[in-house]
């Protein structure tokens, strides 16, 4: 997939507010300051669509992108630490779950999983959670430059080997780094695949 163009359309805190579900929807989503905003920029190429922050619980809205003007991007709100109150916290779960569990046309949620660290628990119910509600799912491993190539794959092959405690086989996974323009092609061409999967009629 080329993406020739990306624009921002808008920023709710309410599912029912996200636009009309006449197109298929991808979402990514991860632990506050595991790279969202600067992998869903370099996936398409335009270095400010999504505003990057080294600040944790930046995103607090359900941000919706237009690609090509044939499918959504969503930017959610991240999960786990923030410096904000339990009923803030409250509210962004509850508005993330929502929208997850409700929205007819989004086609896949990529997780996004720091691959500096071993297995967290928030990202393992998170994980789980997406399961128990049957949506479908892939992880993406971002920041896979910060540390050498034989501590990225143990990482990565301790957190498969945690998956597999309660999951029977594993989802799609993907390895990326912003920094090093890695794992671009791999995320676009499994997105222009599950494209095809969309019918309008079966999500109005």
């Amino acid at each position: 997939m080329i993406i020739r163009a990306a624009a921002f359309i808008q920023s709710v805190t309410d599912h029912e507010k996200c636009p009309p579900p006449l197109k298929p929807e991808f979402a990514f989503v991860g632990r506050s300051n595991v790279g969202k905003s600067s992998l869903i920029n370099y996936l398409t190429g335009y270095d400010k669509l999504a505003k990057t922050s080294g600040t944790p619980g930046k995103t607090q809205t359900i941000n919706h992108f237009i690609i090509n003007n044939e499918w959504f991007l969503v930017d959610l709100p991240g999960y786990g630490y923030a410096k904000v109150s339990q009923e803030q916290r409250a509210k962004w779960i509850a508005m993330l779950h929502n929208y997850l569990d409700l929205r007819k046309n989004l086609i896949n949620t990529f997780i996004l999983i720091d691959s500096r660290l071993e297995p967290q628990k928030n990202d393992i119910e998170f994980i789980n959670w997406m399961g128990l509600h049957n949506l479908p799912f892939s992880v993406v491993f971002t920041k896979t430059d910060k540390l050498s190539t034989s501590k990225i794959g143990q990482n990565v092959e301790l957190f498969k080997k945690e998956l597999l405690k309660f999951w029977d086989e594993l989802p799609p996974i993907f390895l990326t780094s912003a920094e090093k323009r890695t794992g671009k092609e791999e995320i676009l061409e499994y997105i222009q695949k599950n494209i095809a999967q969309f019918h309008p009629e079966e999500a109005s």
